[in-house]
């Protein structure tokens, strides 16, 4: 079932990214609002001046997360600019 998009305001859109940027809605609560894709969110964020936000670094899977941003450290570390 594919569900139109409601049309929103610019304040409407930018209070949402706000919400979401706080964390206090989530990145399917804005697709039911219109957000057709993650690209217009981060977008909407920069645009803004905010960042995505950040899942809390607690459950089950912190260990994996851990590792993930140590091997994404690293290879920036070892990323050359061309």
């Amino acid at each position: 079932m594919v569900r139109e998009a409601i049309p929103m305001a610019p304040h409407e859109q930018e209070a949402l990214l706000r919400q979401y940027a706080a964390g206090q809605i989530t990145w399917t609560s804005l697709r039911g609002r219109g957000f057709e894709n993650y690209r217009a969110v981060l977008a909407g964020l920069g645009e803004l001046g905010l960042r995505p936000p950040v899942a809390p670094m607690d459950g089950p899977n912190v260990e994996a997360r851990l590792r993930g941003r140590a091997l994404l450290r690293q290879a920036l570390a070892q990323a050359t600019v061309k």
